[in-house]
C-alpha cells in the first residue's frame, strides 16, 4: 500500500506529461472545421505495407524538411493538375511536428480524429479524396508510412478544392491561397471567404504562414 501511494505521483505526472506532448501532435490541416455536409478539410492497427509504393524520399535533405519530397510533390501536383509550389508551401505549413509513423499512431488510438502523414490529413478527407484516384485501393491508415501517398493525397485533395472555387476571387486572395485555406478549413468555409467572409484567427495563422513559405517551397522544387 505504501509503495501504491508512493508510485502514484510519478504515474500522474508522466500521464500529464504524455498527454502535453500528444497534444502539441494533434492539431493539422488536414482536418476539419467544415459541416456535416461540406467536404472535410484535408489537414489536419495499421495495414502492412503493401507492394507498389508510391515513392521513397529523395536523399539530400533530412530532419523535417519537406524539401526531400520535391520529387513527388512535382509528380503528383502535375497529375492532379495543381501547382506544385502550393503543395510544397503546404507541406512547409504542416511540418510544424515530427511525422514519426509510431507516433502518429499511438496518438490515433487516444484522438481517433487525428491526422496521419507529412500533409496530415484526415481519415475523412482521405476516403473522399481517393475515391475513383489511382490510389483508391489505399488505406488512410497507410499514410504514416508512405509520404508519397500523402503527397498524392494532397495535391488530389487541392485538385478538388480548384473545382469548387468560382472563376472569380476577391480581391487580397491569390486562388492558390484560397485553396490553401480550404485545405485547412474545409471546402465550405473556403466558399465562404471567396465569398467575402473574412478568415478567423486560426485561418488567417495558416494564410500567413502558407505566404512565408513560398518562396522556400519554390526554391526547394528547383533543379
Amino acid at each position: 500500500m505504501r509503495n501504491q501511494r508512493r508510485a502514484a505521483p510519478r504515474l500522474a505526472a508522466a500521464v500529464a506529461l504524455a498527454a502535453v506532448a500528444l497534444t502539441a501532435c494533434g492539431g493539422g490541416g488536414a482536418g476539419g472545421t467544415g459541416g456535416a455536409a461540406d467536404k472535410p478539410a484535408a489537414s489536419g492497427t495499421a495495414t502492412p505495407h503493401a507492394p507498389g509504393r508510391t515513392g521513397k524520399p529523395a536523399d539530400g535533405s533530412s530532419g523535417n524538411d519537406p524539401a526531400r519530397f520535391a520529387p513527388q510533390v512535382k509528380r503528383y501536383a502535375r497529375e492532379a493538375g495543381v501547382d506544385p509550389v502550393l503543395v510544397m508551401a503546404i507541406l512547409y505549413n504542416e511540418a510544424y511536428k515530427p511525422h514519426d509513423p509510431g507516433f502518429e499512431r499511438s496518438w490515433q488510438k487516444i484522438k481517433p480524429d487525428s491526422a496521419f502523414g507529412i500533409a496530415n490529413m484526415h481519415r475523412a478527407a482521405f476516403d473522399e479524396t481517393k475515391s475513383g484516384r489511382p490510389f483508391a485501393d489505399r488505406s488512410w491508415f497507410d499514410l504514416p508510412d508512405d509520404p508519397a501517398l500523402a503527397v498524392r493525397a494532397a495535391a488530389w485533395y487541392l485538385h478538388d478544392l480548384s473545382r469548387q472555387l468560382p472563376r472569380r476571387v476577391p480581391d487580397g486572395y491569390t486562388r492558390d491561397e484560397l485553396l490553401a485555406l480550404g485545405y485547412n478549413a474545409g471546402a465550405g468555409n473556403m466558399a465562404a471567404f471567396a465569398r467575402g467572409v473574412r478568415p478567423g484567427p486560426q485561418a488567417s495563422a495558416y494564410l500567413e504562414k502558407l505566404r512565408g513559405n513560398r518562396d522556400k517551397a519554390a526554391e526547394a522544387l528547383k533543379g
